[in-house]
């Protein structure tokens, strides 16, 4: 009995030090941009920013995550993912020493998002095909294409479609380098015998297809209004991350609309320290993803944590001139192969029943992002040599 005193104790004791660092910090931090800003002007800044991305970028994402999702659903529900499967399976394990049917995990993520490659990890009929340290490292190659199909859609409606291609190859590359390390990391901790590895049934399986009943014209109907409506339940749960992440990093990277007048209280204001600190290393961003603004590192940051909020950064940077072809290919590479891995890595794997390895998939994802926009740059500046984009 006393040593659960003792103990109750002691947890009393770290809650309290853990309210005072955290009252340390939060005061800290708004303290130091009231004290530049002023109270008001932060506080006024912090409300239109959010209402502003939640009008003009939420909404706008939406309804491409709504044509997309019924575009995803129509394309898997009259055959085509699984055509593309049949064509991407033979580069699955040259590529990312996967069995074919991954291919159809990193199609179902491209059209929807990471968790998708939850329903087909838990599926045993799919994880039969998979050794059990290839069936954990899907979780890495899944996440590099999540929300890919948005993020290309997105970028493209900027006017960079090109740009946004070049980016998918450097998301190819971020996820073979991602799912290796992974599986490098985790072989000597997993036995390849402990899960049922049989490719021979990968032409008849049916259970990767997900044919409906009824007729051509009631699956079409069926399938684009399924298909927008996850597209909507997807646009209502990146709101959070688009809402609070996008509005702690944007007044943390632009400065006054109008420096002459001062602090307004108008979105998108803030202090620049983001700028300011990439400013000192701008020279290590630029050799590895040539960006020319300081200000863009805030897109790789963001992606870490939720892409959906760090494609509303890219109209801020277009309407201030701070983008172009290549920083646009950089962007989708890393924002697709990272995806807000940060906030998805951890319940994936706990879902699968590996939580433990999370640190490991954390380091392989990190490195195969990095991976993704450092490949993608150099390969922006050859080809631009030959061809304009």
């Amino acid at each position: 009995m006393k040593f659960v005193v003792i103990s109750e104790s002691n947890f009393l004791k770290k809650r309290r030090y853990e309210a005072l660092v955290f009252l340390i910090l939060f005061f800290g931090f708004f303290g130091y941009l009231g004290h530049h800003m002023g109270i008001s002007n932060m506080l006024n800044t912090l409300m239109n920013t959010a209402w502003d991305l939640l009008m003009n970028t939420v909404f706008y994402i939406m309804g491409i995550t709504v044509l997309t999702g019924a575009l995803g659903r129509l394309m898997i529900e009259f055959g085509v993912v699984r055509l593309l499967e049949v064509i991407l399976a033979p580069l699955m394990r040259p590529l990312f020493n996967l069995p074919g049917v991954a291919s159809l995990a990193g199609l179902m993520t491209f059209f929807s998002d990471n968790p998708a490659i939850i329903g087909l990890s838990n599926d045993k009929s799919y994880s039969r095909y998979f050794k059990k340290k290839e069936l954990i490292s899907l979780t890495n190659f899944g996440t590099a294409f999540g929300m890919g199909l948005i993020v290309l859609t997105y970028m493209s409606g900027f006017g960079y479609f090109k740009p946004a291609l070049v980016g998918l190859f450097g998301a190819v590359i971020g996820a073979m380098v991602s799912t290796r390390i992974m599986q490098k990391l985790i072989g000597p901790v997993l036995k390849d015998e402990e899960c049922g590895f049989d490719e021979t049934a990968i032409e008849d399986d049916d259970n990767v297809s997900f044919k409906s009943k009824g007729s051509t014209f009631l699956r079409f109907l069926n399938s684009i209004l399924d298909g927008g409506k996850s597209g909507v339940n997807l646009g209502l749960s990146i709101i959070p991350g688009v809402v609070i992440i996008s509005s702690i990093i944007m007044i943390l990277t632009f400065g006054p609309k109008d420096a002459a007048a001062g602090y307004q209280g108008l979105a998108y204001e803030g202090v620049p320290i983001l700028p300011q600190l990439a400013g000192k290393i701008d020279w290590f961003f630029k050799f590895l993803f040539g960006f020319e603004n300081p200000e863009l590192i805030a897109f790789p940051i963001t992606s870490l944590g939720a892409v959906g909020a760090a494609l509303s950064l890219v109209k801020a940077f277009v309407a201030q001139n701070l983008i172009d072809g290549n920083a646009i290919a950089v962007f989708t590479a890393m924002g697709m192969c990272w995806s807000g891995y940060l906030s998805t890595h951890t319940a994936m794997l706990d879902t699968l029943g590996y939580r433990s390895l999370t640190s490991k998939a954390l380091l392989s994802h990190t490195i195969g992002g990095l991976v993704a926009g450092v490949v993608t740059h150099y390969g922006y500046v050859l080809i631009s040599m030959f061809i304009a984009i």
